[in-house]
């Protein structure tokens, strides 16, 4: 039995009625669409937002403790990346949001496929 490709409509469309080779232009087929993809949103995906990297040995890092600053290899207000089960799919910048910290996506990285 052979997996049927199922084509997708093109979300980066700016033209709301363009959903790309699929051939969808009403709502109701939009929307049916939408449901079709409803078996995976129960799957359980890692979301990372990385805010930079450091390198110390286990010696430097057996001594750090609360209120130890660490230097990592970004600046203030530079992107961040954000990984989807361990692949990088986004870059974005940390917001406040109702007290607390969140992540807005500011690029989407198209993953290279092949």
């Amino acid at each position: 039995m052979s997996d049927p490709q199922v084509p997708l409509p093109d979300l980066n469309a700016t033209d709301p009625g363009a959903m790309g080779d699929v051939g969808y232009a009403d709502e109701e087929q939009v929307t049916r669409i939408a449901a079709d993809l409803e078996a995976v949103f129960d799957v359980p995906v890692q979301v990372s937002a990385v805010l930079g990297r450091s390198k110390m040995g286990v010696g430097e890092l057996l001594k750090l403790g609360p209120g130890t600053v660490l230097e990592l290899d970004r600046r203030v207000g530079e992107a961040i990346d954000i990984y989807v089960n361990n692949r990088l799919v986004a870059r974005g910048e940390v917001v406040l949001v109702e007290e607390k910290l969140g992540v807005t996506m500011t690029e989407i990285i198209k993953a290279e496929r092949g």
